[in-house]
Parts: C-alpha cells; structure tokens; sequence
C-alpha cells in the first residue's frame, strides 16, 4: 500500500467542499490578474477554504494556492488549483476542475481532480493505481501517433505572448500533420485526468505552474501514462514542459515536440 493512502480521504473531502462550491455558488467578481487573464470571487473563497481546512487536518504539511501562494513547509505540500479552467466556469462551459496534489520534495505523490459538472472524481496516490470514480482506471493501449487524440493546452496570454505562443502554434502545426485529431479543452487537469481514463492519448502542456499539473501528472502515471519534459527526463513540479502520453506513443509525443521547437525560438 502506498505510504501516501492514508492520506487520500482528507484530500477527497477537501475536494468535495470545493467542488460543492462550484456547483452551487456563482463566480462572483472578476479579479484582473494581467492582460486577458483572471481569477474569480469563487477562486479566492475555494482557495482559502481548503487552506484553512487541510491546515487543521494536516498541521505539518504545507500548502501552495494559486491565488494566494505558500504557507508552511515546502519539503511537503498541498498544492491547489481551486478551479482549473476559470474562464470556462465563468462561462459555463462544464470543462473546468478542483485539482489538488500531495507533493513531496519536487514530486507529486497523491492527486485529486474532481470535474464537478461532469460527474467524475479521479484519484491516485504514487504506487496504489489511479481510480474515476472508485473504478480503476488504464491509460489507452493506442501504439499509432496518426490514430491519437490528443490534448494541447492554451496559448499564453499576457506579457511576451506573441513570442511565446510561436512555439504552441508550430506544435499545433505539428500535431495536425501527424495525429487523428487535436483538441483543446482549457483545463490542464482535465486533460491528464482523460488520458489516464483512455479518453485521450497524449496531453501536451507548454506553460506549467505547478498548481495546474500535479495532480494530473501523479494520477496518469498510476494509470500507466508517461509523463516527461521537453528533454524527455522524468516530470517534476519544476519542469518547464509536460509531454504525457501512452507509454508506446512517448517517443513520437517528444519527437513532434522537438520537431515543433527546431522551428522556432523557444520561448516559455
């Protein structure tokens, strides 16, 4: 069992708060944090809800938010996205998640990513398997690059965008050349939650914070997904790049990636 288990039922209750809070509460204010970019009244309450609640739960692990930052320990940490995909819940678009990860050192070691309006609770912790849902669940069998469906997360927006998204837009480009279908779902955690369940077959996301891939990123590879960098090194919260994919499609995910790259200046 894994030595993490036993610390998945308050990481599920904690989710099921926020998760109830989106269902039920509106967004409210709008908090414009840069240029086309927000987070919402909802956000901030989730956010500090969960801190105060893991903290009486959790005394000696720290936590990092999204809105609000670090408290307490780095070494072991919550780390929170108390809505993944803001400005499609604002919307009312349903594609939007509670993302909650356990992450010891730079590691992801347990993974909470409720999707509240699509009725799905997936969860993992390092060693003990992914499950939606209570059910377990295998990342797909797809070996072939021209039959995946996959995943490619949003183009920046803010200071440099323009340069930035050169690179999302060669990778596209990519993409559309050599998949079965591209897709863009504006949530992070929703992708690596589908490619852990076999929905997709790749999840490509070129601008990480760690609030918006440690949960995925533990609860694809307990489903048997590989998840590395742009380098093809294993995956930690630090890394620039999350390449996650069927372990037999890896090397061509990387292979597009770095054909992408050759193209353009990389800028992060």
């Amino acid at each position: 069992m894994s030595e993490y288990r036993e610390l998945l039922p308050i990481a599920v209750e904690a989710v099921n708060r926020a998760a109830e809070a989106m269902r039920h509460r509106f967004p409210g204010a709008l908090t414009v944090k840069g240029d086309r970019d927000f987070a919402s009244e909802l956000d901030y309450a989730i956010e500090r809800d969960m801190r105060a609640f893991l903290s009486a739960e959790t005394p000696d692990i720290g936590f990092l938010g999204e809105e609000e930052g670090r408290t307490g320990s780095a070494e072991m940490q919550w780390i929170l996205d108390p809505i993944d995909g803001t400005a499609n819940f604002v919307r009312r678009l349903p594609l939007c998640a509670v993302s909650l990860a356990l992450v010891h050192r730079s590691e992801a070691v347990l993974g909470v990513i409720d999707l509240p309006f699509l009725a799905s609770r997936y969860t993992a912790a390092k060693g003990d398997g992914a499950a939606a849902n209570g059910q377990e669940i295998r990342a797909s069998s797809t070996r072939d690059l021209g039959m995946a469906i996959v995943a490619i997360g949003d183009y920046a927006v803010g200071p440099d965008a323009e340069a930035r998204n050169r690179l999302r837009l060669a990778l596209t480009a990519q993409l559309a050349a050599e998949v079965q279908r591209v897709r863009m779902t504006g949530s992070a955690a929703l992708d690596l939650a589908w490619l852990a369940e076999g929905r997709l077959d790749a999840a490509l996301t070129l601008s990480n914070h760690a609030w918006d891939m440690a949960a995925g990123v533990v609860i694809a590879r307990e489903s048997g997904a590989a998840v590395i960098d742009q380098d093809g090194a294993y995956h930690d919260v630090n890394s620039a790049v999350t390449l996650a994919a069927t372990p037999a499609l890896a090397g061509a995910v990387l292979a597009a990636y770095r054909k992408a790259a050759s193209t353009v200046e990389v800028v992060q």
